[in-house]
Parts: C-alpha cells; structure tokens; sequence
C-alpha cells in the first residue's frame, strides 16, 4: 500500500544566518508573505515561519553546512525539505516499516517528525497533521 491522506504543509528553505533581516524583507515586501507571529524560537538558529494565502507556510532557517541538530550530516532537520501531515504518524510510520522505506525521526509520539528523502535526493518530512502551527486555519483562535 502507500502513504494516504498526506496535507502539504511548509517548504523550509535556508538563507545565510547573517541575512535575516534581508530575507524577511524580501519574503515580505517582494513577495507579500508575513511571518507567523508564534514561530518557534530555535536555539542558534535564527528563522522564521512565513503564512501563505493557501493555508502552507514557509519556513526559513539560518544555517550553513551542517546543523548543530543532524544526527549525522545526511540526517539533519534544517536541510531543505517539503513537509507533509499526516493523519497518524504512528500508522505513517508502521506503513513506511513494511514498505521498507529508510527514515529517521526526531520527537516522540504524536509531536514526532519523519525524515525520508526521495530517490532524487530531496528530502521530506511526516508530522502529525494538527501537531503544528502550518496550517493558520487550525491554530487557536482562527477563524
């Protein structure tokens, strides 16, 4: 079987980490995106988390090379990816088992993150769908 159910929920690129201010800038003034006013705060990474008119966001980090936080250098959270919810991780995960798909994962039960990188090289990750702030329509207080 396959993976079903997948929401897309954020693109997370990389910007040089002394160029904050001037990628905020630019997402916001060129491209009209405004940051999400409860991104995370990551330790020694600076970055934001952009809202985007579909209910996606973007997510900018400041890293170069590899990040404090890779568990090795192929297995490093802040590289590039595209991020899907899933409706149940741990079903996600099962079914990656018997699909014999490598992976990596981060957190633990429903806050857990799966790292998977297609056979071009680019990588994805499965989150929990309503486990994040990506989708502005099911934070609190939305309307």
């Amino acid at each position: 079987m396959a993976l079903s159910g997948l929401e897309l929920h954020h693109h997370a690129v990389r910007m040089r980490p002394d160029a904050a201010d001037a990628t905020l800038a630019f997402y916001r003034d060129v491209l009209g995106l405004h940051p999400d006013p409860g991104t995370r705060k990551i330790p020694d990474i600076e970055g934001f988390w952009l809202d985007c008119a579909n209910d996606t966001q973007v997510h900018v980090f400041g890293v170069e090379g590899v990040s404090k936080y890779a568990r090795l250098a192929d297995e490093d959270p802040f590289t590039p990816h595209v991020a899907f919810g899933v409706p149940d991780i741990a079903a996600a995960r099962t079914e990656l088992d018997e699909l014999q798909v490598r992976y990596w994962a981060v957190g633990r039960d429903e806050r857990q993150q799966i790292f998977l990188t297609d056979i071009s090289g680019n990588m994805i990750e499965l989150h929990q769908t309503g486990t994040c702030r990506c989708k502005q329509s099911a934070r609190p207080g939305a309307r």
